[in-house]
C-alpha cells in the first residue's frame, strides 16, 4: 500500500481540529462546521453528481433511523457487501449512527465466505451493492439465522424481486424519514449513546493463514489514527482524493473515509478501477491512496511514453525528474527548500511533471 500526497501538505495542519471522541460525534461535529461544502462526488453516466455535507448527514440520518425502524439495537453488527460506492459510506455511517458495528465484504469473496463473515460476526442487516451480490447473500441465508433484512443500493435488474426479507436503501431512507418524525430526539440520542470505548467496526483478515479473523477496532481506536494520520501527513479541505480501493480494507476505510471525514477532503469516487487513469486526469488529486499494482501500470504507461518521445522531450523530463526528486527530499526531511530550487521546480511542472492532469 502506497500514498502519494501534494508536497504542500506534508506537514501537520494544526488548523485541523474536529472535536469528538466517536465517529458519529466527528461527522456531526464536521458537518456543522462545514455544511453545503462538498464532501462527495461520484461520476455517473459521465456527469459528476456531487454530495454536500448536509446532504451526506441527511442520508446517514435516514439511513440510522431506518435501521432504528427494523429494531437494529446498539452494539447489533451489519455488514457491508459492495464496490465502493458513495452509498457504502452512507451506510456505514447510517451504521455507526444508529449504534451498530460496521464490518465489510469483498465484493469479491464467494458466497461461502460471505456466509462465513456474516456468521463469524453475528450479522443482522446485510447491505449489498446490487442482483450480483444479493444472490450471495440470498444463497447462504437459510444458514444465518441472525440475519433479519438484506438491503440493496441499486435496485436495476430486481424492479420486479420481491422478497420480504429484501427491500432498497431507497426504501429504508423512507421508513427512516417516517420513523425520525415519530420519534424525535432519538437520532441524536443515538449518535450521543456511543462511548470511545465501544466496538465500532470489524476488519477482516485476508485469511491466508487459515479463517479470517475480524480485528475488533473502537471509536477510540478509529478516532486515535485519524488524528494521528494528520500529525503526520496532513490534508484539508482543499484536498481532492480519489476513493476506488476496497473500502472493507483498513486502508481506504480508515486512510480514505474516516480520515476525510475528519480534515474535509473531498471523495471522487471512479466509475470503476478500469477508469482510475482517467479519473486521475479529471481529478487531478493531491491525495491519492494505491496499491503497488496501480503504481506499475502508471510507471509503465509513462516508461513508455518517454521511450517514444523525442529526445528534447527525454531530456526535460529527466531534469525535471531530477529537481522533483531534490525538493522532495527537502520536504520530506523538514528542510526548506532554496528559492532558485523552488523556481525551477515551478518551471518542471508546467514543462513536464503536470502534464497528467
Amino acid at each position: 500500500m502506497s500514498v502519494l500526497w501534494n508536497l504542500d501538505h506534508i506537514r501537520p495542519d494544526p488548523r485541523i481540529a474536529v472535536p469528538g471522541e466517536t465517529i458519529p460525534e466527528v461527522f456531526r461535529n464536521a458537518v456543522a462546521q462545514r455544511g453545503e461544502a462538498v464532501f462527495m462526488r461520484k461520476k455517473e453516466l459521465g456527469v459528476w453528481r456531487s454530495w454536500s455535507w448536509n446532504e451526506t448527514e441527511q442520508a446517514v440520518r435516514e439511513t440510522a433511523m431506518g435501521l432504528a425502524a427494523l429494531g437494529l439495537q446498539p452494539g447489533e453488527r451489519a455488514s457491508i457487501l459492495s464496490n465502493t460506492v458513495v452509498e457504502w459510506v452512507i451506510a456505514d455511517l447510517g451504521v455507526l449512527c444508529a449504534g451498530g458495528v460496521s464490518s465489510g465484504i469483498y465484493p469479491t469473496d464467494a458466497a461461502g465466505q460471505v456466509h462465513y463473515l456474516c456468521e463469524d460476526s453475528r450479522t443482522v442487516v446485510a447491505f449489498v451493492e446490487d442482483d450480483e451480490q444479493l444472490d450471495k447473500v440470498l444463497e447462504v441465508r437459510d444458514r444465518l439465522p441472525l440475519l433479519r433484512r438484506i438491503v440493496v443500493f441499486d435496485m436495476d435488474g430486481l424492479r420486479h424481486f420481491d422478497d420480504p426479507m429484501v427491500m432498497s436503501l431507497e426504501a429504508l431512507r423512507r421508513l427512516g424519514t417516517g420513523y425520525d418524525a415519530a420519534h424525535p430526539g432519538e437520532f441524536d440520542a443515538r449518535c450521543a449513546a456511543a462511548r470511545p470505548g465501544d466496538l465500532a467496526i470489524l476488519i477482516y483478515t485476508s485469511g491466508t493463514t487459515g479463517r479470517p479473523k475480524g480485528a475488533m477496532l473502537s471509536h477510540a481506536n478509529v478516532v486515535y489514527t485519524i488524528r494521528g494520520y494528520n500529525l503526520v501527513i496532513s490534508q484539508h479541505e482543499r484536498d481532492e482524493r480519489m476513493c476506488f480501493l476496497p473500502l472493507c480494507h483498513v486502508a481506504e476505510r480508515l486512510g480514505g473515509e474516516y480520515f476525510a471525514v475528519y480534515s474535509g477532503a473531498r471523495l471522487n469516487f471512479v466509475e470503476n478501477p478500469d477508469t482510475v487513469p482517467e479519473n486521475v486526469r479529471e481529478i487531478a488529486p493531491t491525495v491519492f491512496i494505491a496499491v503497488p499494482r496501480v503504481w506499475e501500470k502508471f510507471y509503465s504507461a509513462v516508461s513508455i511514453a518517454i521511450s517514444e518521445a523525442t529526445r528534447v522531450q527525454q531530456i526535460a523530463y529527466r531534469w525535471s525528474l531530477g529537481i522533483g526528486r531534490r525538493v522532495a527530499e527537502r520536504v520530506l526531511e523538514g528542510r526548506p527548500v532554496p528559492a532558485l530550487l523552488k523556481a525551477a521546480f515551478r518551471v518542471t511542472r508546467v514543462l513536464a511533471l503536470d502534464n497528467g492532469r
